[in-house]
């Protein structure tokens, strides 16, 4: 059996905290909507462990188990905006540092009209 990765032994404060925060909101969607942990697991396809799992924010539950939660629960267009490539400033800025400064002259004239 694969060891687990550093991420998901030792994630980060931040990680830990995302992970927390959404297992949180997709409990309290769940109670909302006065459904058992039963009732979101078999809307997912999981078992009852599974959505445990990610109401707890474990790290080690699978990216799929939390985005089939907020499909389940009629939430996973909120994801949309996540990792969105317009609000990425940081990868913004370096493409355009890597951008040419100067543009080629063409080696020949394309009259192929």
């Amino acid at each position: 059996m694969p060891q687990p990765s550093p991420i998901v032994l030792q994630p980060p404060a931040a990680l830990q905290h995302s992970l927390l925060r959404l297992g949180h909101n997709i409990r309290t969607a769940r109670l909302r909507r006065n459904w058992r942990l039963e009732d979101l697991a078999a809307r997912m396809g999981v078992s009852r462990f599974t959505v445990a799992d990610v109401e707890k924010g474990k790290p080690g539950t699978s990216a799929a188990a939390y985005l089939g939660a907020l499909w389940a629960l009629g939430l996973l267009e909120q994801l949309t905006p996540v990792a969105d490539p317009d609000h990425d400033s940081v990868g913004k800025t370096l493409e355009a540092a890597q951008a040419p400064q100067v543009a080629r002259r063409a080696e020949r004239l394309d009259d192929n009209f």
